[in-house]
């Protein structure tokens, strides 16, 4: 009588287990692309420094992305600006950059003082995406740091975000 229960109970583990594996319609274990863009790099700041030259030679705005490879969120904006709807956005209207800050929240950060160079004096988490003209100057301080739910929010509500933030006056 115990066999026959502990059997169910342990097929049922591993179709829970299995559930887990099921992938969306999308293809992926969860409802967004992901992707990891966050490398460290030897000279974040001189890559942020060639973006707003670029972005002051095409007119262009600079896409900072501000997250880490640990973190689901950051992956998934990561995972969006990849795809060819948003590469095509991108390419028209933004220079962008990726920087991986680690884990600030810990005291394990790195790249701290390009968030804070733009106005982020904290990072409450990742990612954070802040658009600057190719002055430097933030479009979207107020919203830079409310990216934190990337793999929460849809494809659509996102790429209008960034079409509008590429028209955002200053």
């Amino acid at each position: 009588m115990i066999k026959p229960i502990i059997a169910g109970m342990l097929a049922a583990l591993v179709l829970t287990g299995c559930a887990a594996l099921v992938k969306t319609a999308s293809g992926h274990p969860h409802d967004y692309p992901e992707a990891r863009s966050y490398t460290v790099s030897e000279d974040a700041d001189a890559e942020v420094d060639a973006a707003l030259a670029r972005a002051a030679e095409n007119g262009k705005r600079v896409m900072l992305v501000i997250g880490a490879n640990w973190c689901h969120d950051s992956r998934a904006l990561a995972g969006w600006l990849g795809t060819e709807r948003f590469a095509a956005l991108i390419s028209e209207r933004y220079e962008l950059v990726f920087v991986n800050v680690g884990m600030p929240q810990s005291g394990d950060g790195h790249n701290i003082a390009i968030a804070q160079r733009f106005g982020l004096s904290k990072l409450p988490g990742t990612p954070n995406l802040l658009v600057l003209t190719a002055q430097g100057r933030s479009v979207n301080a107020d919203t830079a740091t409310s990216w934190r739910n990337a793999a929460s929010r849809d494809e659509d509500s996102i790429y209008a975000e960034l079409e509008r933030l590429s028209k955002q006056p200053v």
